[in-house]
């Protein structure tokens, strides 16, 4: 079972592109680690999942629910 799914999230800051269509699945009991250098999208990435920031497109999901449409429900079970 997936307990978070990123399919072609894009973000965009006016015209600078901080993600680029990335994807990711994570299954239920397993540990995801974000690594890479400054500025690669990582910080942006888990605030898109938590419902801080709104991707420009596609979609992520938190135990099946949107990521921001059901941001505050989604709280509840990570905080």
């Amino acid at each position: 079972m997936a307990i978070l799914k990123v399919n072609n999230v894009t973000k965009r800051f006016g015209h600078f592109t901080a993600l680029d269509g990335i994807n990711l699945e994570v299954n239920q009991g397993e540990v995801y680690g974000f690594i890479g250098p400054n500025g690669a999208g990582k910080t942006t990435t888990i605030r898109i999942l938590l419902g801080i920031l709104q991707a420009t497109s596609g979609s992520a999901q938190i135990f099946g629910m949107d990521a921001w449409r059901d941001a505050v429900e989604i709280h509840k079970r990570i905080a």
